[in-house]
């Protein structure tokens, strides 16, 4: 049976809950103006590099809340495949190089390059989005596809003209949207998001940055292995206990004590009587 909701994706839970619970916060308390970054005067002359730190946090508006949050509801399926610990890891690792990489680049490069035009970055996890949607791209196969026409009757020996479009593309649009929602930097942060998806995909990164896992009980494994180890160990006892235990004495009857179903209490008490 399919999972549904936000069964086996706690991160993804998080993700979705958080990114709507602080851009609330961000409206209701008019912070919106703290978390975009604008290269002069932000970081030039104010040297408020803390900007850097928070402008994936949050979305100023809500057509980018919406979008955000559908998309990484869509895309919780990256962490059935992968498991939690790992998503988790890819999410931490992903967001410290998006966090740095955008906001260098914009500000020793494009900006030159563009006569001081493109100034602006704006608030928003599209780059941390995209390198999720990176590996959904390329780990999940569509399951069908289906066509656009762009004619209401095309004659049937003509070519087709129109998109042709799958399961997937529901994922994709929402997407497209928010890197193109703030346009230049929005799509920066889209592209940037992409390549270093692809890059911790391709092994591109060095390895230990690949392969380190953040701590089992930050996603609650610790807990849920100890839980299977005490269910694990409760079945065996009952499993014991259902079998009763024959004992056979030198007359080779059986015994009428030893011959009864051993409880519990019994086993335990049998482990401690040598003892005393």
């Amino acid at each position: 049976m399919l999972s549904t909701g936000f069964t086996d994706a706690p991160v993804s839970r998080s993700l979705v809950y958080g990114i709507v619970a602080t851009s609330i916060l961000v409206s209701i308390t008019d912070a919106k103006h703290y978390f975009y970054i604008q290269v002069d005067p932000h970081l030039w002359q104010y040297h408020q590099i803390w900007r850097v730190f928070i402008y994936q946090l949050c979305c100023t508006n809500s057509t980018e809340v919406l979008f955000a949050a559908m998309t990484f509801y869509n895309m919780r399926v990256i962490e059935r495949l992968w498991g939690s610990r790992k998503y988790a890891s890819f999410i931490l690792l992903t967001y410290a190089l998006t966090t740095i990489v955008p906001p260098l680049l914009l500000a020793l490069f494009l900006r030159p390059l563009s006569f001081n035009t493109f100034n602006y970055l704006p608030a928003g996890p599209t780059a941390l989005l995209f390198a999720i949607l990176a590996q959904y791209h390329a780990a999940i196969p569509h399951i069908y596809k289906y066509r656009l026409a762009a004619s209401a009757s095309p004659p049937t020996d003509a070519p087709f003209v129109g998109l042709t479009l799958s399961d997937k593309s529901y994922t994709y649009l929402p997407a497209l949207q928010l890197s193109l929602s703030q346009f230049p930097g929005s799509l920066l942060c889209a592209v940037i998001g992409w390549v270093a998806g692809h890059s911790f995909r391709n092994d591109i990164l060095p390895g230990a940055v690949t392969r380190w896992r953040v701590p089992g009980w930050v996603v609650g494994i610790k807990t849920q292995k100890r839980a299977e180890e005490f269910e694990g160990l409760r079945r065996r006892l009952e499993s014991e206990n259902s079998n009763p235990i024959l004992a056979t004495g030198s007359d080779g009857r059986l015994g009428g004590e030893q011959g009864r179903r051993r409880t519990l209490g019994r086993q335990l008490l049998d482990q401690f009587r040598g003892a005393f």
